[in-house]
């Protein structure tokens, strides 16, 4: 919203982040003051954010040397940490920290930071519109049916982890998943869908700006965003 493009956030299947560092634990990284000298792997196109106001709120440079962390531009992938091209990279609970595990890596050798854990998540994975839209009668009712629809199939995702791989698997065409990965991911999707209705928890909302407002001189965000959220859609939804 801050560079023109008024988006607007109409429901949070997402309750929590699913965001984190995933170190080897015999770089000595056991806290993150031991990020210090290490290069670490960051996902960009947004999802560096949280991330650099992370370092910002810690004191901790994110231009190299001794006293600061290389960034390395990571790709969706885990072979700057299987390669050794990195100390840490970023992963998702239910998807690249499985893939590490699934590489051959004993979770031992792992350290991993949450997040969530850590006060700097931001929320993930909403559903947005464009402001005007929300002005036709038509649209709305489609987002009302659409948001419904998208919360019933999560909530019953929750509850059917191997039920909801298998539909994934069903309409895989390339074949390249599998039934273990699907149910393990989808295990740890339902910890971040659990306690959320569909609607967008303000706090949560708050939260996530503060994250973003809090990146020292160089702050994601300048201001408090107005308009960037409404109840519209997940009040008629949900009831």
């Amino acid at each position: 919203r801050e560079k023109g493009l008024p988006v607007v956030n109409i429901a949070q299947p997402f309750k929590r982040s699913g965001l984190m560092l995933t170190c080897w634990k015999d770089t000595g990284i056991t806290k993150v003051e031991d990020f210090r000298g290490k290069t670490i792997g960051v996902w960009f196109f947004g999802n560096e954010y949280p991330f650099l106001s992370w370092m910002s709120q810690v004191g901790i440079p994110t231009e190299g040397g001794a006293d600061g962390v290389t960034v390395l531009k990571q790709g969706f992938n885990v072979d700057p940490l299987l390669n050794r091209e990195a100390d840490c990279i970023s992963t998702m609970t239910y998807n690249e920290y499985g893939q590490v595990i699934d590489a051959g890596v004993n979770p031992d050798e792992l350290v991993t930071f949450k997040y969530e854990e850590q006060g700097v998540a931001t929320l993930e994975d909403g559903i947005y519109v464009l402001e005007e839209n929300l002005n036709d009668p038509v649209f709305v009712d489609k987002m009302v049916r659409f948001v419904r629809a998208s919360m019933e199939g999560w909530k019953y995702a929750e509850a059917n982890a191997e039920e909801a791989a298998g539909i994934i698997l069903d309409n895989d065409d390339t074949g390249a998943q599998n039934e273990a990965a699907q149910i393990r991911m989808m295990g740890e999707i339902a910890k971040l869908t659990a306690g959320s209705n569909g609607a967008l928890d303000v706090a949560d909302f708050d939260r996530t700006v503060a994250t973003l407002l809090s990146g020292g001189s160089d702050p994601v965000i300048s201001a408090v965003p107005e308009g960037a959220w409404t109840h519209k859609i997940t009040d008629l939804a949900l009831k």
